[in-house]
Protein backbone atom coordinates (compact mmCIF):
# COMPACT_ATOMS: atom_id res chain seq x y z
CA UNK A 1 0.00 0.00 0.00
CA UNK A 2 0.85 3.55 -0.67
CA UNK A 3 2.40 5.67 2.35
CA UNK A 4 -0.13 8.67 2.17
CA UNK A 5 -0.54 11.44 4.72
CA UNK A 6 -3.77 14.27 5.23
CA UNK A 7 -2.53 17.21 6.81
CA UNK A 8 0.70 15.14 7.88
CA UNK A 9 -1.08 12.52 9.56
CA UNK A 10 -0.84 8.84 8.06
CA UNK A 11 -4.11 7.65 6.95
CA UNK A 12 -4.77 4.03 5.71
CA UNK A 13 -5.94 3.46 2.18
CA UNK A 14 -8.59 0.58 1.48
CA UNK A 15 -8.09 -1.25 -1.30
CA UNK A 16 -5.34 -2.70 -3.96
CA UNK A 17 -2.77 -0.57 -5.32
CA UNK A 18 -2.84 -0.04 -9.12
CA UNK A 19 0.59 -0.37 -10.82
CA UNK A 20 1.46 0.58 -14.16
CA UNK A 21 0.97 -2.44 -16.89
CA UNK A 22 -1.79 -3.28 -14.61
CA UNK A 23 -5.42 -4.16 -16.44
CA UNK A 24 -7.20 -0.96 -15.07
CA UNK A 25 -10.40 -2.61 -13.03
CA UNK A 26 -13.69 -1.94 -13.65
CA UNK A 27 -15.46 0.58 -11.58
CA UNK A 28 -19.56 1.57 -10.69
CA UNK A 29 -19.59 5.70 -9.70
CA UNK A 30 -22.46 8.28 -10.20
CA UNK A 31 -22.76 11.36 -12.79
CA UNK A 32 -23.89 14.37 -11.74
CA UNK A 33 -27.39 13.84 -13.24
CA UNK A 34 -27.48 10.01 -11.01
CA UNK A 35 -26.56 7.73 -13.90
CA UNK A 36 -24.31 4.97 -13.08
CA UNK A 37 -20.86 5.18 -15.07
CA UNK A 38 -18.39 2.89 -15.52
CA UNK A 39 -14.74 2.49 -16.83
CA UNK A 40 -16.50 0.91 -20.13
CA UNK A 41 -18.57 4.14 -20.81
CA UNK A 42 -15.17 5.57 -22.42
CA UNK A 43 -14.07 2.75 -24.06
CA UNK A 44 -11.72 3.17 -26.91
CA UNK A 45 -10.74 6.44 -25.21
CA UNK A 46 -7.74 7.27 -22.57
CA UNK A 47 -8.81 7.85 -19.48
CA UNK A 48 -7.22 10.43 -17.72
CA UNK A 49 -8.32 9.77 -13.67
CA UNK A 50 -8.17 12.21 -10.63
CA UNK A 51 -9.40 11.26 -6.80
CA UNK A 52 -9.75 13.77 -5.28
CA UNK A 53 -11.17 14.22 -1.44
CA UNK A 54 -13.57 16.77 -2.41
CA UNK A 55 -13.65 19.25 -5.63
CA UNK A 56 -15.02 22.05 -2.78
CA UNK A 57 -11.48 22.52 -1.67
CA UNK A 58 -8.87 24.56 -2.76
CA UNK A 59 -6.52 21.99 -4.07
CA UNK A 60 -9.15 19.63 -5.22
CA UNK A 61 -10.69 22.62 -6.97
CA UNK A 62 -7.81 24.24 -8.67
CA UNK A 63 -6.15 20.37 -9.79
CA UNK A 64 -9.75 20.45 -11.36
CA UNK A 65 -9.69 23.47 -13.20
CA UNK A 66 -6.06 23.03 -14.49
CA UNK A 67 -7.11 19.56 -15.85
CA UNK A 68 -10.13 21.00 -17.34
CA UNK A 69 -7.86 23.55 -18.85
CA UNK A 70 -5.70 20.79 -20.36
CA UNK A 71 -8.31 18.61 -21.38
CA UNK A 72 -8.43 21.28 -24.31
CA UNK A 73 -4.95 20.08 -25.79
CA UNK A 74 -5.13 16.09 -25.51
CA UNK A 75 -6.83 14.24 -28.41
CA UNK A 76 -8.97 11.14 -27.34
CA UNK A 77 -8.50 11.60 -23.79
CA UNK A 78 -11.12 11.76 -21.37
CA UNK A 79 -10.43 13.41 -18.20
CA UNK A 80 -12.43 12.18 -14.93
CA UNK A 81 -12.70 13.21 -11.57
CA UNK A 82 -14.00 11.40 -9.14
CA UNK A 83 -14.57 12.40 -5.55
CA UNK A 84 -17.07 11.43 -2.75
CA UNK A 85 -18.59 14.52 -3.15
CA UNK A 86 -22.63 14.23 -4.05
CA UNK A 87 -23.43 14.36 -8.07
CA UNK A 88 -25.61 17.43 -7.06
CA UNK A 89 -22.55 19.20 -5.16
CA UNK A 90 -20.05 18.39 -7.81
CA UNK A 91 -22.53 19.91 -10.66
CA UNK A 92 -23.00 22.94 -8.64
CA UNK A 93 -19.34 23.47 -8.57
CA UNK A 94 -18.83 22.79 -12.18
CA UNK A 95 -21.57 25.09 -13.28
CA UNK A 96 -19.96 27.47 -10.81
CA UNK A 97 -16.23 27.36 -12.03
CA UNK A 98 -17.14 26.53 -15.65
CA UNK A 99 -15.80 23.03 -15.67
CA UNK A 100 -17.31 21.54 -18.90
CA UNK A 101 -14.43 19.78 -20.03
CA UNK A 102 -14.16 17.39 -18.00
CA UNK A 103 -16.58 14.71 -16.14
CA UNK A 104 -16.52 14.88 -12.41
CA UNK A 105 -18.51 11.41 -11.19
CA UNK A 106 -19.19 10.56 -7.41
CA UNK A 107 -18.15 7.71 -5.94
CA UNK A 108 -20.33 8.29 -2.33
CA UNK A 109 -22.81 5.77 -2.94
CA UNK A 110 -20.81 2.38 -2.94
CA UNK A 111 -16.77 4.06 -3.00
CA UNK A 112 -16.50 1.00 -5.39
CA UNK A 113 -13.61 3.05 -7.65
CA UNK A 114 -12.06 4.26 -4.12
CA UNK A 115 -11.66 0.48 -3.34
CA UNK A 116 -10.81 -0.72 -6.29
CA UNK A 117 -8.31 1.52 -6.78
CA UNK A 118 -6.71 1.82 -3.69
CA UNK A 119 -7.30 5.25 -2.87
CA UNK A 120 -10.54 5.15 -0.20
CA UNK A 121 -9.19 6.66 3.23
CA UNK A 122 -10.43 4.63 6.51
CA UNK A 123 -10.29 7.01 8.77
CA UNK A 124 -12.31 10.05 6.65
CA UNK A 125 -14.27 7.74 3.88
CA UNK A 126 -12.90 10.39 1.30
CA UNK A 127 -10.32 9.50 -1.54
CA UNK A 128 -6.55 10.37 -1.36
CA UNK A 129 -5.03 12.63 -4.14
CA UNK A 130 -4.05 10.25 -6.82
CA UNK A 131 -3.92 10.37 -10.92
CA UNK A 132 -4.44 6.80 -13.63
CA UNK A 133 -3.92 7.16 -16.88
CA UNK A 134 -5.73 3.86 -18.45
CA UNK A 135 -4.88 3.81 -22.66
CA UNK A 136 -7.87 2.65 -24.78
CA UNK A 137 -7.19 -0.63 -24.01
CA UNK A 138 -7.54 -0.55 -20.43
CA UNK A 139 -4.04 -0.76 -20.03
CA UNK A 140 -2.74 1.50 -17.06
CA UNK A 141 0.10 3.81 -18.40
CA UNK A 142 0.86 5.60 -14.61
CA UNK A 143 -0.08 6.20 -11.77
CA UNK A 144 0.79 8.61 -8.55
CA UNK A 145 -0.45 8.31 -5.32
CA UNK A 146 0.31 11.81 -4.14
CA UNK A 147 2.07 10.95 -0.51
CA UNK A 148 0.33 14.50 1.01
CA UNK A 149 -3.14 14.73 0.57
CA UNK A 150 -3.26 18.27 0.43
CA UNK A 151 -0.46 18.63 -2.24
CA UNK A 152 -0.91 18.72 -6.42
CA UNK A 153 0.06 15.96 -8.16
CA UNK A 154 2.56 16.14 -11.13
CA UNK A 155 0.59 17.59 -13.76
CA UNK A 156 3.35 17.24 -16.50
CA UNK A 157 3.88 13.82 -15.93
CA UNK A 158 0.58 12.78 -15.63
CA UNK A 159 -0.19 14.70 -19.09
CA UNK A 160 2.79 13.53 -20.43
CA UNK A 161 1.69 9.85 -20.26
CA UNK A 162 -1.98 10.74 -21.14
CA UNK A 163 -0.07 12.04 -24.59
CA UNK A 164 1.73 9.28 -24.93
CA UNK A 165 -1.38 6.97 -24.55
CA UNK A 166 -3.17 8.26 -27.13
Amino acid sequence: MADVTFQEEPVTLLGEDISEGDKAPDFTVLSNDLKEVSLEDYKGKVKLIAAVPSVDTGVCSEETKRFNEEADKLDNVQVLTISMDLPFAQGRWCAANGVKKLDTLSDHRDADFGEKYGVLIKELRLLARAVFVVDSENIVKHVEYVSEVTNYPDFDKALAAAKEAE
